[in-house]
C-alpha cells in the first residue's frame, strides 16, 4: 500500500499531519510544538502517551506557559529555565516531499531553528531526523536531546555494556537528586536494566546510561517499540556524566531520551539525532517480552 500522508483533526491537538501505510499510522501536530503525539500499529491503540488534559507543563517567566503535550519533541540540553521550556505553542510548517514529512515551528528568541524530519517505510518503522541548527551570529554550547513520552502500563528495557574492558569502566550510570535508586519500578543488573511504568507511584524517577548497543524497547499492551540509534561515541562530550541515553517515568507517562555531541556549534552549523522507531503486535504479555529480552543477553 503506499504511504498516506494527511491533514487532520486529533484529540485536542488541533490540525495535525497524519501517515500511514496500512500497517502503522503516525500523527505529528501542526498547530502546537510540533510532536509526534501518535504512533501504533493499525487497528490498535497509541504507543505514544497523549496529555489531553495537559497536566504536565511547565511556567517559563516572561514567555508564558510550556505544555508536554505528549508524544515526541526535540529539546536543548542542558536542562535550563528559561530556555529548554521556552512554549512552542505556535503553529508548524510542513511539507512532505520525497517521502520525507519535514516539520519546521518558528526559530526559538535563544537563536536555534528546529526541525523534525520523518521517514515511513513500507513495512512498521519510521525513520526520524531531529536537528537544531545555530542560526545565532556567534558558537553555540548545546546538545541535541530526543525526548520521546510513552503511554502508561508498559515496560522499559535498557542493555547495558558487556564489552570486557580490563582494567577499565565499561559502564556509566547518572542519577537524578530525586532518584531513589531502590525505587521498585526499576531494576539494575550486570547487562541490562529494565523500568515500569506505575499509575500509582507518588516519585518520579530518572536514570542515565551509556548504551553502547544503540537501542531500547518498551512494551505496553499488545504492542512492542523497538528505538534504534547511534551507538556511543567515546570521543565525544554528552551531558549528564557522559550519558547518551536517559528514562525518565512518573505517574503519567514514561520516557526515552537520547543524547548527541555537546560541543560549540558554529553558526548555520546543525546538531543532529537519528533514530529509527519500529513497531509490531504481540501475543505476550510486557513481562514476557522483557524475559525474552533478558534471556538474548
Amino acid at each position: 500500500m503506499a504511504i498516506l500522508c494527511n491533514e487532520i483533526s486529533y484529540q485536542n491537538f488541533g490540525r495535525c499531519i497524519c501517515l500511514e501505510n496500512g500497517v502503522i499510522r503516525l500523527i505529528a501536530t501542526l498547530d502546537v510544538g510540533p510532536r509526534i503525539i501518535y504512533f501504533g500499529t493499525r487497528g490498535n491503540g497509541n504507543i505514544l502517551f497523549e496529555d489531553v488534559r495537559r497536566d504536565f507543563c511547565e511556567l517559563t517567566k516572561g514567555y508564558g506557559t510550556w505544555y508536554a503535550y505528549g508524544g515526541h519533541r526535540l529539546w536543548s540540553a542542558p536542562e535550563v529555565m528559561p530556555e529548554t521550556y521556552y512554549p512552542d505553542n505556535s503553529k508548524v510548517e510542513w511539507d512532505y516531499s520525497g517521502g520525507v514529512l519535514t516539520l519546521t515551528p518558528k526559530a526559538t528568541p535563544f537563536g536555534k531553528q528546529f526541525i523534525l524530519s520523518v521517514k515511513m517505510s513500507e513495512g512498521n518503522s519510521v525513520q526520524i531526523r531531529n536537528e537544531i541548527r545555530n542560526i545565532s551570529e556567534e558558537p553555540a554550547v548545546f546538545a541535541p536531546w530526543s525526548v520521546t513520552g510513552l503511554a502508561g502500563g508498559g515496560t522499559e528495557f535498557v542493555p547495558l555494556s558487556t564489552e570486557q574492558t580490563g582494567f577499565l569502566a565499561n559502564r556509566t550510570i547518572a542519577l537524578w537528586s530525586y532518584t531513589d535508586i531502590k525505587d521498585s519500578r526499576f531494576t539494575l543488573t550486570d547487562s541490562y536494566a529494565t523500568l515500569r511504568h506505575d499509575t500509582e507511584a507518588s516519585k518520579s524517577f530518572k536514570v542515565g546510561f551509556n548504551v553502547t548497543e544503540g537501542y531500547a524497547v518498551y512494551c505496553a499492551g499488545n504492542q512492542i517499540f523497538r528505538l534504534t540509534f547511534g551507538g556511543y561515541d567515546g570521543s565525544v562530550q554528552y551531558p549528564d556524566f557522559a550519558c547518551n541515553f536517559e528514562t525518565f517515568t512518573n505517574k503519567h507517562f514514561l520516557e526515552c531520551e537520547l543524547l548527541g555531541a555537546l560541543c560549540a556549534y558554529q553558526p548555520g552549523e546543525s546538531a543532529v539525532i537519528e533514530e529509527t522507531w519500529e513497531i509490531r503486535e504481540t501475543d505476550l504479555m510486557p513481562e514476557q517480552v522483557i524475559a525474552s529480552l533478558i534471556k538474548e543477553r
